[in-house]
C-alpha cells in the first residue's frame, strides 16, 4: 500500500499553494496552510482558490485513501467567513463510497475552529491502484515543465 503523505507530495501544486497534507486514514484526511501575502486577493482575504487548493488536497487524500485511483467528478464549495491571517485547516470526511464513487464533505476552519468554508466533493473510483499510477509516472519533485524546459535550453 502506497504511504498517502508521501504520494501526494507529488501534488505540485498544493505544495506551492502552501498546502500541507497532515494526515491520512481510510476515509479521512487533514490538511494545513498558513497564509501569507501571497495567498491574498484585492480586499486583503484569502483567495477563494487557495482555500479551494487546500479543500481539494484533504477530498483527494480521503477518495484515494482506499488504494485505487479517484478523480474529481464533481466539487461545489461555499464561503462563509473571510479568512485574512494564521492557519486554515481542512478535515475530509468521506460520507458515501461505492465501488465506483467517493463523496466527501471538507470543513476548511481557521485557528478559532470558525468554519471558513464548506466543500463537497465526488469522486470517480478508478480500478487502478495508486502504486500502478505511482509506477506510470514517477514524480520529479521541484521540476515543472517550464522549468524541464529552460534546463534542457529550450
Amino acid at each position: 500500500m502506497v504511504d498517502l503523505r508521501r504520494f501526494f507530495r507529488r501534488d505540485r501544486f498544493a505544495a506551492r499553494a502552501g498546502a500541507r497534507l497532515l494526515s491520512v486514514s481510510p476515509g479521512r484526511a487533514r490538511a494545513r496552510m498558513r497564509l501569507s501575502d501571497r495567498h491574498m486577493n484585492g480586499v486583503d482575504v484569502a483567495q477563494g482558490g487557495a482555500i479551494f487548493t487546500l479543500a481539494d488536497l484533504a477530498f483527494a487524500a480521503a477518495a484515494n485513501s482506499h488504494g485505487t485511483v479517484a478523480v474529481a467528478v464533481n466539487v461545489a464549495i461555499s464561503f462563509v467567513k473571510a479568512a485574512a491571517k494564521g492557519t486554515l485547516t481542512a478535515e475530509a470526511r468521506e460520507v458515501a463510497r461505492s465501488p465506483r464513487l467517493s463523496t466527501c464533505v471538507v470543513r476548511v476552519t481557521d485557528a478559532s475552529g470558525d468554519l471558513v468554508a464548506l466543500f463537497n466533493g465526488t469522486a470517480y473510483r478508478k480500478k487502478e491502484t495508486l502504486d500502478e499510477a505511482r509506477r506510470a509516472t514517477p514524480a520529479r519533485p521541484g521540476r515543472d515543465g517550464a522549468a524541464a524546459r529552460r534546463q534542457r535550453g529550450r
